[in-house]
């Protein structure tokens, strides 16, 4: 491309041709072969058949119609191939993402935070997502919660991934630290 990034509609076909052509490893293969049901040949490796042998080849119609099915079968199989191995691929993402979650518990009584994710609205990046505290009321089964805000007694339903927990009177004790540097003594 140039600089100035003006001739990119020139270079889409390209583009296209370089992500059809390309082995996606969802799919075990690439999307010209899904659609095609045959790799993708360059340009650069195409060979030229002589019209003789084209021309013998479409004469006896029986044939090419029995081999036109068995390229339809054949493609169907190929589909069937790339459903199942994307299926197989979206199992293993599932999988790898769901043991990176972390089970929160929650008990009726304690004290918790809630995320705020509409607060990026206003101005102030460094203020607080987090508000609360809040009152657990009930813990539902599949994570839902019911808190109460102690300012005004309302109680309403969270979805868990929501809070964290708030832990309130927690002291840090202050060590003394003792730095070598003889220019940070007083």
């Amino acid at each position: 491309m140039n600089l100035n990034r003006k001739d990119w509609s020139l270079r889409l076909n390209d583009a296209l041709w370089a992500y059809r052509s390309a082995y996606k490893t969802s799919l075990d293969m690439s999307p010209y072969r899904l659609v095609y049901g045959k790799p993708c040949h360059m340009p650069v490796e195409l060979e030229h058949k002589p019209y003789r042998a084209i021309k013998t080849f479409n004469s006896n119609l029986d044939d090419a119609s029995q081999l036109r099915k068995l390229q339809i079968n054949k493609l169907e199989e190929i589909r069937n191939d790339a459903y199942e191995n994307s299926r197989i691929h979206k199992a293993r993402i599932k999988e790898f993402h769901d043991k990176k979650i972390l089970k929160k518990v929650f008990n009726v009584g304690q004290k918790v935070l809630l995320y705020n994710s509409r607060l990026h609205l206003f101005s102030g990046k460094l203020r607080s997502r987090w508000s609360g505290p809040f009152i657990v009321k009930h813990v539902y089964p599949y994570g839902a919660c019911d808190i109460e805000s102690p300012k005004n007694d309302n109680v309403f339903k969270v979805n868990g991934h929501r809070l964290k927990v708030y832990f309130y009177n927690f002291s840090v004790e202050n060590d003394s630290i003792e730095l070598s540097d003889p220019i940070y003594k007083d």
